[in-house]
């Protein structure tokens, strides 16, 4: 019986060789989603989950969806997506795992010099997905030999979204990452991969660029067609990303949820022609939908108000990170913003 459910499981979890990308909550394939991990105690009998709830939107969702069981289940998007890294056999995979929190504190005396940006890059010949995320000490690395979700992730609310990108995108990917200057703590790239992509390897050994210009945005092309577009940031551009960038190049006014919690956090900036305003409090719709304070998230996203953009991201607004790497993907996609706008409950006003 042990061995029969043994082999259940391994049917259960099996992802089809060749068809490297993200991995819906349905168990198939997906050009992208997003997954809100709630805070803890938000909702009665949340205790049950022990901050492990989670929402679940892809292009066929039809919106925010409750997640299939926990967050630290690899049956789940986010597990599932991340199940290749911990197979014993990885010879027809690449990956960088980077966070400037990673998994093991003592690797690393400070990485304040390295940007304040934390995500996965998963690829074979083929192509992969890009997850970008704001979860600390996440994911594991591949040598641990299973996916798991960190315990110190689990008070507070987390965004992660992960799209899907043909091979040739990579090459542009690694070109945003030498702006944001990621801390690397796992990797591999041999064979063809690191041929193709010597990008990558710069990234992986610490380059990153020094000389103007400080910032890049560039469009990238999913698998399917879908466009997306990254912003990124060094920390000598010396501003911040929503306010000194990314209102003024979408053309838009911005609500930005972050982790207000922190030293020195930016107020609302109403000085340019788009406004930048800090989201207070988040509530998800319908009647039993969990609403929260900003204190409460750890996440970062933000959304155009009068729309089509949303973006998810890796930086929060505060003194700090006007000086260090980091970024944002961002797309007019009607599900995105669709979903991420209602959540706006409240927000913090420009002082006159």
């Amino acid at each position: 019986m042990a061995a029969l459910n043994r082999l259940l499981l391994v049917a259960l979890l099996w992802v089809p060789a060749g068809a490297l990308s993200c991995y819906g909550d349905s168990g198939q394939p997906v050009d992208w989603f997003v997954v809100y991990k709630l805070p803890a105690h938000n909702h009665p009998g949340d205790a049950v989950w022990r901050g492990m709830r989670y929402k679940y939107l892809d292009e066929k969702s039809g919106g925010w969806r409750d997640g299939a069981g926990s967050i630290n289940s690899s049956t789940g998007a986010v597990g599932r997506s991340l199940l290749p890294l911990y197979r014993g056999n990885t010879s027809q995979l690449a990956f960088l795992l980077y966070n400037d929190q990673p998994p093991d504190s003592s690797m690393v005396q400070d990485s304040s010099s390295c940007g304040h940006t934390k995500g996965v890059l998963l690829l074979d010949q083929e192509g992969g997905f890009w997850l970008v995320h704001s979860v600390p000490r996440f994911p594991p690395p591949a040598s641990s030999g299973a996916y798991s979700w960190p315990h110190n992730a689990q008070t507070y609310g987390q965004t992660l979204l992960c799209v899907s990108f043909p091979l040739s995108q990579f090459s542009e990917i690694g070109g945003q990452l030498t702006y944001t200057y990621p801390l690397v703590y796992d990797f591999k790239l041999d064979g063809v991969i690191a041929q193709k992509l010597p990008i990558l390897e710069k990234v992986v050994s610490g380059s990153h660029v020094t000389q103007e210009p400080w910032n890049s945005s560039v469009t990238l092309v999913s698998q399917a067609g879908t466009a997306f577009q990254s912003f990124a940031k060094s920390g000598k551009f010396g501003d911040d990303l929503y306010s000194g960038w990314l209102a003024a190049a979408l053309g838009s006014n911005l609500q930005v949820q972050f982790w207000p919690n922190s030293r020195g956090t930016l107020p609302s900036n109403c000085s340019g022609t788009q406004h930048v305003l800090d989201v207070t409090q988040i509530s998800f719709p319908g009647p039993s939908g969990p609403s929260f304070n900003a204190t409460e998230d750890h996440s970062k996203w933000c959304v155009a108000p009068e729309g089509p953009w949303a973006c998810v991201s890796d930086m929060n607004r505060n003194l700090r990170e006007k000086y260090r790497g980091g970024g944002t993907l961002c797309a007019q996609l009607p599900a995105l913003w669709k979903a991420f706008q209602p959540l706006v409950k409240n927000w913090t006003s420009c002082i006159e």
